[in-house]
């Protein structure tokens, strides 16, 4: 095993790739409940590969099959009731997951120097995921899975000059049919699970090059010891491999417990008009995109109203576009002199609670009909999510921070 071990190790490095991101891979020492959450997006990843690769064996990608395919699925395949919740559930798990590590980043500044790239291919990904979902969402072909396309691709159109043709270009067709599926189900099944493992490969490639944040904020790489070892490090394996599993047993409790007993979630996981088929004449009386758009979404119809050359349909395109870039150059909006949340100034605490509040809200909202009460909150929201950011220059600068210890607190 010895010989067999040392030849691939010569021809690829096995052991070094081990090494370097296992076992003396020095990570802090006071990683709490909110660094359960990446190894945790892992898992979901693999999850929705696995439980995907099942389901194309048994789907049909025809806009005349497809809906029947997932019923066959769900009632005639073994097991594969099972296999479908754990992959629509999964999908809305995968977000949970990914929106509680990109505010465990917010927390505790793990976007700042030197971790821009970091957090960078991090929203790429989470970009990447959102398109992932969105062309999954329309495979079973059901109502909400017609209309909410119908709803978002129509988007495009508000575009000046290319937007019809954008339209027809996505849509392949002049309408929704048979090859949008087709073309969506490429998508969902051979490129974008492509980009996103290369994404993923870089993102952790990024983080152990200049090493984990924690939730001090301190460079663990600047107090090391006469051997070189990093003083407040510890190998991430054995010890943060055993603790993941900790995380990864009360997970997947929660995980099954959705799974057996409530699916749909009351309709937030999968909406009841997704288990009508989809009918070009006749529309739900309420069409909203699944949960983990919703925020987006609530921004987009906050914008009643024209300003100058542009219309409300632009405008309200224009604004969902700016909540998710105004993510990627948040590295540069932070201009605080510390890291951490638990040093930076009471502003900043208050901002970082009403941004989640306001950002939970907006989930919300885009779930619901777009009554005149809704609205107005809704574009409340939208101003206070917008200020997060656009404020962040200025209030970080100014306020009063704690001083920042030599060495991690635990």
């Amino acid at each position: 095993m010895n010989s067999l071990l040392n030849w691939v190790n010569e021809r690829l490095p096995v052991v070094r790739a081990w090494e370097d991101h296992l076992a003396k891979y020095y990570a802090p020492k006071n990683f709490n409940v909110w660094y359960f959450f990446g190894s945790l997006a892992l898992l979901v990843l693999v999850n929705q590969l696995l439980t995907g690769i099942w389901l194309t064996m048994s789907y049909v990608p025809d806009a005349e099959k497809a809906f029947a395919s997932v019923e066959y699925i769900m009632r005639d395949v073994e097991y594969g009731w099972l296999i479908r919740y754990m992959h629509s559930t999964g999908a809305s798990f995968f977000f949970i997951v990914v929106y509680c590590h990109m505010f465990r980043g917010l927390l505790y500044g793990s976007y700042q120097t030197p971790r821009e790239l970091i957090w960078i291919f991090g929203m790429a990904i989470y970009l990447a995921l959102m398109a992932e979902a969105f062309m999954g969402y329309m495979l079973p072909w059901g109502q909400m899975s017609y209309w909410g396309a119908q709803v978002i691709i129509s988007l495009f159109g508000a575009i000046p000059w290319i937007g019809a043709d954008l339209q027809q270009w996505i849509r392949g067709d002049f309408l929704i049919s048979g090859i949008t599926l087709n073309r969506f189900f490429a998508l969902h099944v051979v490129a974008l699970p492509i980009v996103i493992l290369g994404l993923v490969v870089l993102h952790i490639l990024a983080l152990h090059e200049v090493g984990s944040n924690n939730p001090d904020g301190i460079d663990i790489k600047k107090n090391k010891g006469p051997d070189g070892i990093p003083l407040d490090g510890i190998p991430f394996h054995p010890y943060y491999t055993v603790k993941d599993l900790v995380g990864v047993a009360v997970f997947l409790f929660v995980f099954c417990g959705v799974i057996f007993f409530m699916p749909e979630m009351g309709g937030f996981f999968l909406e009841h008009a997704n288990f009508e088929q989809a009918d070009a004449l006749k529309t739900p009386e309420h069409i909203a995109p699944v949960w983990y758009f919703g925020a987006f979404y609530s921004i987009l119809r906050a914008i009643t109203f024209d300003v100058g050359p542009i219309d409300s349909k632009l405008g309200g395109f224009i604004a969902m576009g700016a909540a998710i870039a105004i993510l990627f150059v948040l590295p540069w909006l932070d201009r605080s002199r510390v890291r951490s949340i638990r040093y930076k100034g009471v502003i900043s605490k208050i901002a970082i609670v009403v941004f989640a509040f306001v950002f939970v809200l907006l989930t919300w909202l885009g779930t619901q009909p777009a009554t005149v009460t809704y609205t107005l909150i809704a574009q409340i929201c939208t101003v206070l999510y917008f200020a997060f950011f656009l404020l962040m220059p200025f209030y970080t600068r100014m306020e009063k921070t704690k001083p920042v210890p030599e060495r991690v607190t635990g």
